[in-house]
């Protein structure tokens, strides 16, 4: 038995280290090391209540509309109220822009160049994975990276600005949006819909839409055109569908909500595959190996209190769980749990969430996204207001759950006095990179690199990174 470190990886958000126990070539142990303290639920502690929109959004440059969007969220359910009509649109269409940009972001940017290395130069792919992947020089980041610099202009429209807004507020959205502007989000959704359709599935958007099963996926992936092809391709040909099996369970918190529904709805899907509403009370988090001194087991009571010297302790991520037991988020868990029968097929023919599963889910949310936002553009009554009143309480209790685009985030808050009393983040990241609990199980990262055959190479194995790209780590977002 050897023990290895992989990290610090480069192509993720923030600084990560993954120390395993590798015996005969196979994982038989891992333990995920979140190495860097924040502290931003301190930050917020005693702070003015509004303060939450300007600070949170800092916790991160590339998903700060998720965290605006908790935050928000939080201190509307806090007081009470609702947003304008008009304000949850608008939010959706900016909170599905930035969550469709790192979807494509992760899927060209950080995880397909590791099909350019040289561990796979045998293979018959490996050729056009170095033209279209290959990190810098790869002609798929050429191609999409204008495209994402437009699709990011929606923020531009909406809120002024990206990252860091302050334009999504507890009533909704601070500007309101003329018909000119309805104009241009419409020819920019159009342009990117164009992209999508030619480069990344090589099929119009409505046949992704349109695929229930993985035969007709297997069917889709062996015609010609699109990176998503390619991909599906060279996933069978790597068996990625056996790689990084997560803990069984799925959670989602729900995603782009109006005032009385969502586009996707809350759950927890079970092993079995049955589909269990969500009680967030059960959710827990767990300092037992985390750098913290031990408050409250619940959200509602934690407080962080950093401890840097700490028997037993490995990573500045606590343990979230539900019920006791870790689950996975993400995209994956999001189509799930609101009943998509690709994802739910994919899910139950390999006996669980995988590799090649949590890059479908992304990519088949992407278009179910932009076919969402042309809806919503529709939708907009330009006429009427898109930010209601709202008033801050002396004293209340309230809590942000939205979904990122690596998954649920939660912002548990309470004031006293107009004061931020407590407030506890719990991120995608922490979820699905959290140490192991005080009954020894694994987060989900961790169990799923238990058994991993890295073929010799340790922490130099590809087959390493696939598992740990796969969940999309952002880093910052995790240890507060």
């Amino acid at each position: 038995m050897s023990r290895v470190v992989a990290g610090p990886f480069n192509r993720i958000e923030g600084d990560l280290e993954v120390a395993l126990d590798i015996k005969d070539g196979v994982i038989e142990k891992a333990e995920v090391t979140t190495t860097l303290y924040r502290g931003f639920e301190q930050m917020l502690s005693g702070r003015p209540g509004l303060d939450a929109l300007v600070i949170a959004p800092r916790i991160c440059g590339i998903c700060s509309v998720s965290q605006s969007v908790a935050a928000a969220t939080a201190l509307r359910n806090l007081a009470g109220g609702r947003a304008a009509a008009n304000g949850y649109l608008a939010t959706n269409l900016a909170h599905a822009a930035e969550n469709i940009a790192d979807h494509l972001t992760h899927f060209y940017l950080f995880f397909m160049p590791d099909f350019a290395r040289d561990e796979y130069a045998a293979r018959g792919w490996f050729g056009h994975a170095v033209e279209r992947f290959k990190a810098v020089s790869g002609g798929g980041s050429a191609q999409f990276l204008p495209m994402r610099k437009r699709l990011l202009e929606v923020m531009g429209v909406i809120a002024g600005k990206w990252p860091h807004s302050l334009a999504i507020q507890p009533g909704g959205t601070t500007r309101a949006i003329d018909v000119g502007e309805r104009v241009q989000l419409a020819t920019l959704l159009g342009e990117f819909e164009v992209f999508l359709a030619q480069t990344l599935y090589g099929a119009p958007l409505e046949q992704m839409l349109a695929m229930e099963t993985s035969e007709e996926l297997d069917a889709y992936a062996q015609e010609p055109g699109g990176d998503f092809r390619f991909f599906l391709r060279l996933a069978d040909d790597l068996t990625l569908s056996r790689l990084g099996k997560g803990p069984g369970k799925l959670l989602s918190y729900g995603a782009y909500h109006t005032a009385e529904s969502s586009l996707l709805p809350p759950g927890v899907m079970q092993a079995d595959g049955t589909v269990l509403p969500l009680d967030i009370d059960g959710i827990s988090e767990d300092v037992a190996h985390s750098w913290f001194v031990r408050t409250g087991d619940r959200p509602w009571d934690a407080e962080t209190i950093p401890v840097a010297e700490k028997d037993g302790a490995y990573s500045w991520a606590k343990a979230p769980r539900l019920d006791g037991f870790p689950v996975e988020t993400g995209a994956a868990a999001r189509l799930a749990v609101a009943g998509h029968p690709l994802v739910q097929a994919l899910i139950a023919r390999d006996g669980g969430t995988s590799v090649r599963t949590r890059v479908v889910a992304r990519l088949i949310e992407t278009a179910l996204l932009v076919y969402s936002m042309q809806g919503w553009l529709r939708q907009l009554r330009l006429k009427d207001e898109f930010c209601s009143h709202f008033a801050l309480p002396e004293e209340a209790i309230g809590v942000g759950l939205v979904e990122a685009a690596r998954g649920a985030l939660g912002h548990w808050m309470s004031v006293r006095s107009d004061r931020i009393e407590r407030y506890q983040i719990i991120a995608p990241t922490t979820w699905n990179f959290s140490p192991r609990d005080a009954a020894g199980v694994p987060g989900p990262l961790e169990g799923a690199l238990a058994g991993l055959d890295t073929g010799g190479l340790g922490a130099k194995s590809a087959a390493l990174q696939h598992v740990i790209r796969s969940f999309d780590p952002c880093m910052v977002c995790t240890a507060h």
